[in-house]
C-alpha cells in the first residue's frame, strides 16, 4: 500500500524510532535554540486547535525538485489528521488510521504512547529535548519573514534521517518550514502556507468512519 512520508508536519511524522544514545558523548544543546523552541512549544500548548496548510517538496540528491504536493493538517491536543495527495493519516491518540484513496484501503493500528515517532502534534511541543541535539544556525529573511533556523540531529545515528532544519517565524513564534535530510541524498521540505489557530474542529475529524468510504478494504493490525 502506498504510504505517506510525513513528519512532519507532519507523520505519523518524521519517524525516528529507537533508543537514543547518551547526549553527553555527542555534544551539548544550544541554549539560544532552546529558548526559541520552548517559545513555540508554550504558544502551541495554549491553543485549542490548529488548522495548517502546507506544501511538501521532494528533492533529489542534486537539489532538483522531483515532486510537490499540497496538504492540510488538523490538530487538537494530541489528536491529528493529515490530508495529502489523496491520502489521510488520522489519530485520536489511541488508534491511528492510514487511508489510501487510490487503493481504497485503510490500515488501522494502535498508537504506542512510548513511541519516539514525531507526530504532527509532537512537532509543536517539546519533543526535541529527548531525542535530538539542536543549535541555532542563524537567521534568514524569506517572503518578508525573519526566520530563525535551528539545526537538529537525532541522537540515534543509525537512522536514515541525519539532520532536520526547523525554521521559526521570529515574529509569530510559529514553525514556518522544516527540511529533512536523508543519508541517501533525498531532501523533504515542508513549508507552512497558512496557520489558523483556535478553529472549530470537531472530535469526529480525528476518527475514521468507513461508512463514508464505500467498499473500503480494512486492514486491522491491532
Amino acid at each position: 500500500m502506498k504510504r505517506i512520508l510525513l513528519l512532519a508536519i507532519l507523520a505519523g511524522g518524521v519517524v525516528m524510532n529507537g533508543t537514543a544514545q547518551s547526549k553527553g558523548s555527542l555534544g551539548k544543546n544550544d541554549p539560544k535554540a532552546k529558548v526559541i523552541l520552548d517559545g513555540v512549544s508554550k504558544k502551541f500548548s495554549q491553543l485549542k486547535s490548529v488548522v495548517a496548510n502546507f506544501v511538501l517538496k521532494i528533492e533529489g540528491a542534486n537539489n532538483s525538485v522531483t515532486d510537490s504536493k499540497k496538504g492540510t493538517v488538523y490538530m487538537k491536543g494530541a489528536k491529528y489528521k493529515v490530508n495529502l495527495d489523496g491520502q489521510e493519516i488520522i489519530s485520536d491518540n489511541k488508534t491511528s488510521w492510514t487511508y489510501a484513496k487510490d487503493a481504497n484501503e485503510v490500515t488501522i493500528n494502535n498508537v504506542d504512547p512510548n513511541s519516539s515517532s514525531l507526530s504532527p502534534a509532537k512537532l509543536f511541543t517539546n519533543f526535541y529535548d529527548k531525542d535530538y541535539l539542536y543549535r541555532l544556525d542563524g537567521e534568514t529573511t524569506e517572503k518578508g519573514k525573519v526566520l530563525q533556523n535551528i539545526e537538529m540531529t537525532p541522537t540515534d545515528k543509525s537512522k536514515n534521517v541525519f539532520k532536520v532544519i526547523v525554521s521559526i517565524d521570529k515574529k509569530n513564534q510559529n514553525i514556518s518550514k522544516m527540511k529533512v535530510f536523508e543519508k541517501n541524498g533525498n531532501h523533504y521540505t515542508y513549508e507552512i502556507t497558512s496557520f489558523t489557530p483556535n478553529t472549530n474542529v470537531s472530535d469526529a475529524t480525528f476518527s475514521f468512519d468507513p461508512k463514508k468510504y464505500p467498499g473500503v478494504e480494512v486492514v486491522d493490525l491491532r
